[in-house]
């Protein structure tokens, strides 16, 4: 460049959840901020939810697979030794364009599974410490839901009121009440009635595939327009290549990125904060390696890019003769259960998993909600052409009741991102390759609880179910890959999300979470970087007024 980029107080590399809300709080607070995006913005008309191909669409184009979509901001993962395929999406908004609006907060058990149950390692700061962020973020998404789940502590309600469970979750209700089992309605991440600037849930069902009345919640609907106003600067199309540090000062300076047209660029700041999720992050600072860190930038743990989480996913459907409209939505959560989420050693394995009853989608989704599925009961859509597709159709279309089971898996060091020998992605850069094996804990675990989900689909009067413990296209969930902790020795981040190793330095994704829990973990991300960003911010102003 022609003159050295101005230097901003905080550079954000990603603008999903959390890059969005560390956005909106730190410019808020008066901080000259600039957030690096490798994709680019979408219109809410783009999507295809309100199409009548979309789930077609879903097929390449709006896959949530990087590898499928194959898009020029996308960058390709090596996946040849992994158990699940990872799901994200390069966007203004982050994956949360594509996310189904599942709003899980983790329980206070899974901040200390280590001291619980034995296993894994306790979080540096419990549920407790974390519930006025989560509170606060609850209000920035215009979640919807019912107050007074009696799986959680007691907490302030929601924005707006309970979106209609529909038939479908009536269904799945019915077969929970008649074995005594918990079930709560849907906690979800969409107004029900128009709300700060949100439309209304239209109930499509189709959430994963773009929100076209801008209803579900991302980053890039709400909180960057609001940041905008403040002075926020985001920057799309923006690959970061590395982060700059500089190792007389000990300190990161800012970041190399490559723009839109293939141009190499420098943006400097005081503080870098990683939002890249739990690929992208540690991909960036293993690319990073250099003469201080010559394994990847602040590794000096060894933990950069190990302990990969995705969350082995379960899916259990039961189909009914009565019309459920099992295709109206949210495709979030129309119930969910945590009746079998705390450890029972009895049951040959320890921690649990959620479970949420799901809209089943549309026809293709109607064999198996990912279409060339191979379930247990049911076979494979290619030998369902012609006259035996109409007969499926007419068995199965919202007539289907399903649930999604989300289990937890321990941190395992095996299981990591690394910097692929060969894989480039279009601008050059290294891209990653991930391996990931299911452990035998989160086997048994599915088995368990798809076998229970079965059991009550067929006390709701199910005439057939369709059962698959383990699906390989699942990997929504990346975590744990930058974990957080109080001894640098095991743990590559502080309890506030600050690199052991580089005091600017920062990482408030996915990343940082040292165990997964078994609940989909937007929710807690939120408010984890709201925590994060919280102290950022008076810690800022305690070193002006001194």
């Amino acid at each position: 460049m022609a003159k050295p980029p101005k230097e901003v107080d905080v550079l954000i590399v990603g603008s999903g959840p959390s890059g969005s809300v560390a956005a909106k709080m730190l410019t808020e607070a008066g901080m000259s901020v600039v957030t690096l995006e490798q994709g680019t913005w979408f219109d809410p008309s783009d999507y295809p939810g309100d199409k009548k191909e979309f789930e077609l669409a879903g097929g390449k184009q709006w896959n949530p697979s990087p590898n499928v979509r194959d898009n020029e901001r996308d960058y390709p993962i090596n996946t040849t030794e992994s158990d699940v395929e990872p799901y994200m999406q390069s966007a203004v908004g982050g994956s949360a364009t594509i996310w189904a609006g599942h709003w899980v907060p983790f329980l206070p058990s899974d901040f200390k599974v280590r001291s619980l149950d034995g296993v894994a390692v306790d979080w540096p700061f419990d549920y407790y410490e974390l519930l006025p962020h989560l509170e606060a973020v609850e209000q920035l998404v215009s979640s919807s839901g019912t107050q007074g789940n009696p799986g959680y502590p007691q907490q302030a309600g929601y924005p707006t009121p309970q979106i209609p469970i529909g038939k479908a979750g009536m269904k799945l209700a019915e077969g929970m009440d008649k074995l005594g089992w918990h079930w709560w309605p849907g906690l979800n991440a969409m107004p029900s009635i128009p709300w700060q600037g949100q439309n209304p849930c239209a109930r499509r069902g189709t959430c994963m595939f773009g929100c076209p009345e801008a209803a579900k919640w991302s980053g890039d609907l709400v909180l960057f327009k609001e940041a905008k106003k403040l002075g926020h600067r985001l920057i799309a199309g923006a690959r970061v290549r590395e982060i700059i540090y500089d190792e007389n000062l000990g300190r990161a300076t800012g970041a190399i990125y490559i723009d839109q047209n293939g141009r190499e660029r420098r943006q400097l700041a005081k503080n870098v904060i990683l939002c890249a999720n739990a690929i992208g992050t540690p991909r960036i600072l293993l690319n990073s390696a250099c003469n201080a860190f010559p394994d990847g930038l602040a590794n000096s743990s060894g933990l950069v890019g190990k302990n990969l989480m995705m969350h082995p996913f379960g899916l259990v459907m039961g189909h009914f003769e009565e019309d459920l409209e099992s295709w109206r939505g949210p495709s979030g959560q129309l119930i969910n259960t945590l009746q079998f989420y705390e450890t029972d050693e009895s049951r040959g394995f320890v921690r649990g998993a959620k479970w949420g009853g799901m809209s089943a989608g549309g026809p293709l989704s109607s064999k198996g909600f990912v279409g060339a599925e191979v379930f247990k009961d049911g076979g494979r859509i290619e030998e369902n052409w012609g006259v035996n597709w109409h007969k499926m159709i007419e068995e199965k279309f919202g007539k289907t009741a399903l649930w999604a089971i989300v289990g937890e898996d321990l941190p395992e060091e095996a299981n990591r991102v690394l910097i692929d020998d060969e894989l480039t992605d279009s601008d050059g850069i290294p891209a990653p390759r991930v391996i990931y094996k299911t452990s035998e804990n989160s086997r048994r675990l599915l088995e368990f609880h798809s076998a229970r989900a079965k059991e009550s689909l067929e006390a709701a009067g199910a005439k057939s179910t369709s059962v698959m413990p383990q699906m390989r296209d699942s990997g929504w969930h990346l975590l744990g890959t930058a974990r957080l902790g109080t001894d640098p020795s095991n743990s590559v981040l502080d309890e506030f999300g600050r690199s052991h190793d580089i005091p600017n330095l920062y990482v408030w994704d996915l990343s940082s979470f040292p165990t997964g829990a078994g609940a989909n973990p937007t929710a807690t991300l939120m408010a984890v970087a709201h925590r994060q960003a919280t102290h950022f911010i008076n810690n800022a102003r305690n070193a002006e007024a001194a």
